[in-house]
């Protein structure tokens, strides 16, 4: 094929810096997601709060991260808020901004599943006897993990490609070292497809991870599923 370096695509198919780049990237997500999840917890109790001013803090919140590109708040938080002397690491940046951005549509998600559980099991919850928290454990949250896992399984895959725009403050993940070898080698296609390809096989685990939980927390609801299980 012309124009295509066969022996380049191989070696850095396997090249160290690359798959420590790969590496740097699935941390980035699991920390993200991670982190994101249990601030996306409060942000969500704090929009359902009886309270009108923690809601209001919460709807604001929402309303500003979710309205804004993740790429403009990387940019604000790592060059933007120096000029004030706040100064962030690249790491430090990178994070905060993905763990921002994912607990702004965390929070959204988790609320709609609470939300989606019938009142009069709360209701029933409360008249034996039950605490809050109590209720939330054993009523509220199994039924409502059926319904967040597939749209939180769905941020995990796109948080792990999301990743990449930490690239323009210079973040070493999976794509700036890809950029990095493209202007040492001189082969842009043949670098871009590596770098394809480890997102590729990156997103298909998450994606038979996510099936098997799936199943998991929908036993139970699908009669089907239940019955393969059980033959």
């Amino acid at each position: 094929m012309k124009g295509w370096n066969w022996d380049g695509f191989f070696e850095y198919l396997t090249n160290t810096y690359i798959l420590e780049g790969a590496a740097v990237t699935l941390g980035l997500t699991i920390a993200a997601m991670t982190l994101g999840v249990v601030a996306g917890c409060v942000v969500a109790l704090m929009r359902m709060s009886p309270f009108r001013i923690l809601s209001n803090i919460a709807y604001f919140y929402t309303w500003l991260i979710r309205g804004t590109p993740l790429l403009v708040q990387l940019i604000i938080i790592y060059t933007g808020l120096p000029q004030i002397g706040i100064k962030f690491s690249v790491l430090e940046a990178t994070l905060i901004g993905l763990v921002m951005n994912e607990a702004a549509y965390l929070s959204e998600i988790i609320r709609s599943g609470i939300s989606s559980v019938p009142k009069g099991q709360s209701n029933a919850a409360r008249a034996v006897g039950m605490t809050d928290v109590q209720m939330m454990r054993y009523i509220v949250a199994p039924q409502a993990a059926r319904i967040i896992i597939p749209p939180l399984g769905n941020s995990v895959n796109g948080c792990l490609k999301t990743t990449s725009i930490a690239s323009i403050i210079s973040m070493e993940e999976l794509l700036r070292r890809t950029q990095v070898l493209i202007q040492e080698k001189f082969m842009v296609l043949e670098l871009f497809v590596v770098a394809a390809l480890y997102y590729l096989l990156m997103t298909t685990a998450w994606d038979l991870i996510q099936r098997r939980i799936e199943r998991h927390f929908g036993r139970g609801y699908d009669i089907k599923a239940d019955a393969a299980e059980q033959r």
